[in-house]
């Protein structure tokens, strides 16, 4: 499915985990284009984390006394990735030239134990592109949660990015946070930041601000975020690529009592935008 408005353009597969497979400005790709024949759900320009974000220790954790395992949902993976909604069909509810609806329905399995419907509603308009997405628990238990956006940015021709944290999770071998420190303890990016550097960074900031700077040789680009208190960042060395990630809470969330608990029958909402 293509949108377009402007000078900005994207692309949808709804089949593919509800992803968006580019988004472009004036012809020039800003989000990491997908291949025509990709398959591999981490090979898309976006997808969105629904009913959690990043990783589950082990796939184990308690909710209300009661304990689940999640099984590993990704080749090569230690722990559940990423939640059930990337790698699941979503439907198309509504759709015009610059606007998209897409559900996904979970009716409660070994991925995820508790029945639930996500929204996404995508909209592009000549400024970018701004996607919502809704978690509604259909169970009738609590369940917990935590949600996030995972867009891929081209890395070349960017100049610096630049945000404001609080802190910054520490991670130990198999990438789960262990400690909280502060926020420029891998580096200020309060100012702005050149992307080249040795180290992995796959970490999860507190307390972000809401808003990402990319400075581009072609002009700037923001990333906002809505009811997404933190930010994953990650910047693999020599990657053409990094990811900026809005998120409500960090990695292993549940097991550290940082998941959202959502009722029977209530909602989540959190937005993403990528303007300029």
């Amino acid at each position: 499915m293509r949108l377009a408005a402007g000078d900005w353009a994207a692309e949808l597969r709804p089949a593919a985990g509800g992803a968006i497979a580019s988004l472009s400005r004036r012809g020039v790709d800003i989000l990491r284009p997908t291949p025509e024949d990709a398959t591999d759900p981490l090979a898309f320009a976006s997808f969105p984390l629904v009913p959690y974000a990043n990783r589950i220790g082990g796939g184990a954790f308690e909710v209300e006394g009661v304990r689940h395992l999640l099984p590993c949902n990704y080749p090569g993976q230690l722990h559940p990735l990423h939640g059930v909604g990337w790698l699941s069909k979503w439907s198309v509810e509504a759709a015009d030239d610059a606007h998209v609806t897409l559900l996904h329905r979970h009716d409660g399995d070994a991925a995820w134990p508790w029945r639930y419907a996500a929204t996404q509603r995508f909209a592009l308009d000549p400024t970018g592109l701004t996607v919502a997405l809704e978690l509604e628990n259909c169970d009738a238990r609590a369940m917990p949660a935590s949600l996030g956006f995972h867009p891929y940015f081209v890395r070349s021709g960017v100049r610096t990015i630049a945000f404001d944290a609080a802190g910054l999770w520490q991670v130990d071998a198999a990438l789960l946070p262990v400690a909280h420190v502060a926020a420029d303890t891998l580096g200020d990016w309060s100012a702005g930041a050149a992307l080249d550097r040795a180290d992995l960074i796959d970490h999860c900031y507190t307390g972000w601000a809401g808003t990402v700077r990319i400075d581009r040789v072609d002009g700037a680009i923001t990333l906002t975020g809505s009811g997404t208190p933190m930010l994953h960042l990650y910047l693999p060395p020599g990657a053409p690529f990094f990811c900026a990630e809005p998120v409500s809470a960090m990695p292993n969330a549940v097991n550290h009592g940082a998941a959202d608990r959502l009722q029977p029958g209530e909602c989540r909402t959190i937005a993403m935008t990528i303007r300029g």
